[in-house]
């Protein structure tokens, strides 16, 4: 039952951020830009943030789930970090960053952590994902040793997908990190992904 959970969790988990967003988009950026250990770090840092957000989305699951106002003000707030950081990363293009934006690229964690807490759409994904699980009898999380199990496979699977992202982002790092065109691509992916977001929000998509 254990071994299950996890494999199952970390599958969804894995699966489940391949699209981009925020935290891979981050961390191809510092590897691309050959800071790898600090995109390690970075998978770290979102994979321990990652643990917390997607408890709180199974503990509190029929709670949130009759709240829409919840889930609309976590989507509100996701497209304006997006945006935010996609107008952040396209200015660090012209000039050079600021000194605290240099401490987070350098730490790798702290920026994981920074970031990871600013994106909380972990919580309704895992609350459709484990609606949907549980629906379906693949999982059975009726006590906390389970839900433990589950959301460490959760962890786990955003750690291993993240890592991917990083080292595919090193073998590209060389060729492309002094490419101005490349640098500003994840700052074009943020801006969009935050306006399509925020269309969202207001129904008008």
């Amino acid at each position: 039952m254990i071994t299950t959970t996890i494999a199952i969790a970390f599958i969804f988990s894995f699966l489940g951020s391949i699209p981009p967003g925020t935290i891979n988009l981050s961390v191809l950026q510092l590897s691309i830009e050959n800071k790898y250990s600090a995109a390690l770090r970075f998978c770290i840092a979102a994979a321990i943030i990652e643990f917390p957000y997607a408890w709180i989305a199974v503990s509190f699951q029929n709670y949130l789930m009759e709240s829409p106002v919840i889930i609309s003000n976590i989507k509100l707030i996701a497209a304006l970090v997006m945006i935010t950081l996609g107008i952040i990363n396209l200015n660090a293009i012209k000039k050079s960053p600021g000194r605290i934006l240099s401490k987070l690229q350098e730490s790798g964690f702290r920026k994981g952590v920074l970031l990871s807490i600013l994106n909380p759409l972990a919580i309704p994904f895992w609350i459709g994902v484990t609606a949907y699980l549980t629906s379906i009898g693949w999982v059975k999380l009726g006590t906390t040793k389970l839900i433990f199990w589950y959301v460490l496979g959760v962890s786990l699977g955003t750690f291993t997908l993240l890592f991917v992202v990083a080292s595919l982002g090193k073998r590209l790092g060389g060729t492309l990190k002094h490419n101005r065109l490349t640098k500003g691509i994840p700052g074009v992916i943020f801006l969009c992904l935050g306006i399509y977001a925020l269309f969202q929000f207001f129904n008008l998509v």
